[in-house]
């Protein structure tokens, strides 16, 4: 366990670093976070005992570092420190072997298996086995730093301060290092300190995260409660948005530039809808921020062009989002930058209409079949296999909203489409009971995030009653037009 309590030093008699308090357990990574010249390399520095601490001190094990010979405290603290341009003329090899000095009863003369085992595993880990022989200034900066990391390793300490580890490394070698870091961690039990520029590449391997302001702690905290938007904003001056990853339980950090919006056109209207026997598509000349069930690019994003496609009743394909994605390409749609969904209906029959509010507007399109209808409260009671859906609603919204805003405009427009299903008294034909919608319906949300900025979207506020009444005013018109055309 390392200690630090009441730290205050730098380079001169103002202090850089002020009255820092924090202790790291062992298997622990923490991650040093803060704008430059807030303090967080000489941090390092002073903890590592390459400045000199004023007050405060640094324990490790519960013993002062001070009271550690130099030597004795290389075995049990590895330090990486920042690449700088200039790298001495040695051997990849010579340069990981340095690690092991502080093991040795004299230097080199003592080499054993052990050695050479520690710095072949670590040449291993960071990839460098294979520059083994290679002198250290013909390789990269990303190459070298993997060079020093694999110095660190070999040393076999039990603490390891790095100072921006990954700096001069592409993407694919960022994960490689920090992965092989954070299992030295896990595995080998040891306390990792290190300083990040990247919040995200810090919020994802580490396990509390200290963030730095003008020299002083400002939070110190799992990553989910340092990396708040109002927090970092405050500390680095950068407007920010956070949200989560996608296979993590990690906040991420999006950063948001001050460039105004683009004048361009993006006001949606009935005219930017082309209606056909094969579908109905949307182009929108600015890409909609879009949340969707689709069959291409489901999920959220942002998306210029969307196609309701349609699809004969028995359509059947083992890969229907691959088989999509062909339709789409040889139709002349990015497959990039369009969200595609697939009907049974006929399009030509889809209703579209336009509701306004002092907000702007919304436009809802719908097309709708009743052949699988489905009480989704008994669906527990069906074997059938689902086949493509009948009841696709698109709801473009002109107005910028947020994230709850999608949600509940989901919500709002499931609860109309099921109340116009009630109301044509549409029923699941294996229970006779009321249906809710069909087996597979589609829905997308989307919204040009320009003008008056909406918060909520349930039936209570203005945008939510617009949705209400357009998904069930469509949704119930779409489905007497399937009527006629069956002859029902």
């Amino acid at each position: 366990m390392l200690k630090v309590q009441g730290l205050t030093g730098g380079y001169h008699e103002v202090p850089v670093v002020k009255n820092v308090s924090f202790q790291v357990n062992k298997g622990e990574m923490l991650g040093i976070l803060g704008p430059n010249g807030s303090g967080k390399s000489t941090l390092l520095k002073i903890i590592s005992g390459v400045l000199p601490l004023k007050t405060g001190t640094v324990e490790l094990d519960g013993k002062p570092i001070k009271t550690y010979a130099s030597k004795e405290l290389a075995k049990h603290m590895a330090v990486l420190p920042q690449l700088h341009t200039h790298a001495f003329s040695h051997t990849v090899r010579d340069t990981v072997s340095l690690g092991r000095y502080p093991h040795q009863s004299g230097f080199f003369s003592s080499w054993s298996d052990k050695d050479e085992k520690a710095i072949q595993d670590a040449m291993q880990l960071t990839e460098v086995k294979v520059y083994e022989n290679a002198y250290l200034d013909e390789l990269s900066g990303g190459e070298q730093q993997r060079v020093f990391v694999a110095q660190a390793l070999a040393q076999q300490a039990k603490i390891l301060l790095l100072d921006e580890p990954t700096n001069h490394l592409d993407i694919a070698h960022q994960k490689q290092l920090l992965d092989t870091i954070k299992m030295q961690a896990i595995e080998k039990g040891l306390t990792i300190i290190s300083v990040f520029h990247d919040m995200n590449l810090a919020s994802l391997y580490c396990d509390r995260l200290l963030l730095m302001d003008n020299g002083s702690i400002k939070i110190m905290g799992e990553p989910h409660a340092v990396l708040k938007e109002k927090q970092i904003e405050s500390v680095y001056k950068a407007r920010i948005s956070s949200y989560p990853h996608p296979e993590q339980p990690k906040p991420q950090i999006t950063l948001l530039p001050n460039l105004g919006e683009l004048q361009v056109d993006s006001y949606i209207t009935k005219d930017n809808f082309t209606v056909s026997n094969d579908y109905v598509v949307l182009q929108a000349k600015m890409p909609l921020k879009s949340v969707s069930s689709a069959v291409v690019n489901a999920g959220s994003g942002w998306f210029r062009s969307f196609v309701n496609r349609h699809v004969k009743a028995d359509y059947a394909c083992d890969d229907s989002t691959q088989e999509m994605f062909e339709f789409l390409h040889q139709h002349g749609f990015s497959t990039t930058d369009t969200v595609g969904m697939m009907t049974a209906v006929q399009t030509k029959h889809v209703v579209i209409e336009e509701y306004k509010g002092t907000f702007g507007s919304i436009i809802i399109a719908v097309t709708a079949g009743i052949g699988n209808a489905v009480d989704v409260s008994k669906a527990f009671e069906r074997e059938d296999i689902p086949y493509v859906g009948t009841i696709n609603t698109w709801i473009i919204i002109n107005g910028k909203i947020s994230d709850e805003a999608f949600i509940q405009a989901m919500i709002t427009a499931t609860e109309a489409k099921t109340k116009a299903l009630q109301h044509e008294d549409v029923r699941d034909s294996l229970t006779n009971t009321l249906a809710t919608g069909t087996s597979t319906d589609s829905l997308l949300v989307a919204a040009t995030q320009k003008g008056e900025f909406l918060q909520y979207a349930g039936p209570i506020t203005e945008l939510g009653k617009c949705i209400g009444r357009g998904v069930f005013e469509c949704t119930t018109l779409a489905i007497k037009r399937y009527k006629v055309a069956k002859g029902m």
